[in-house]
């Protein structure tokens, strides 16, 4: 992990006299990928080295990918809110999750690393976590085959 990951008394401590500023928060998910390699993710609305830009939450987001449903699913945490409030647009390929309700505010652009039917999005919000389910299309393969003779 980064040295900076260990020094966030440091970035705290910067904000604990303004009392106008929101809550911060900052960390990593570490999840293990298909290939069975570590993948670490930063989250949170302030990085190690600055303060926030926003008072904008950056929710937590998991895709897991289910060859044997064929689809892909995005999970993302975002508490507070109600389901009226949550606006997910998909634009190529990137997924955009916004939400607001009183001082909770959650914004994200989530790239979709597979390709999946934009018109087969099915959205459900309960007790502040937003699943997100896409069907995967079959990447049609290219090219020719040759027959030997």
């Amino acid at each position: 992990m980064s040295s900076s990951f260990f020094d966030t008394d440091d970035i705290f401590e910067e904000f604990k006299g303004n009392s106008d500023s929101g809550p911060f928060f900052y960390g990593y998910t570490m999840t293990v990928g298909p290939d069975g390699k570590p993948v670490v993710k930063e989250y949170g609305n302030t990085k190690s080295d600055q303060p926030p830009l926003s008072d904008t939450r950056e929710p937590i987001v998991d895709t897991i990918v289910n060859e044997k449903e064929k689809v892909v699913k995005l999970v993302a945490e975002m508490p507070g809110v109600e389901k009226t409030d949550v606006k997910i647009v998909v634009d190529n390929k990137i997924v955009n999750l916004s939400a607001e309700h009183g001082e909770k505010k959650y914004d994200i652009k989530v790239p979709l690393q597979h390709k999946v039917d934009e018109n087969s999005a099915k959205a459900s919000y309960k007790n502040g976590i937003l699943e997100l389910v896409f069907k995967l299309v079959a990447e049609k393969q290219t090219g020719k085959k040759v027959e030997v003779e």
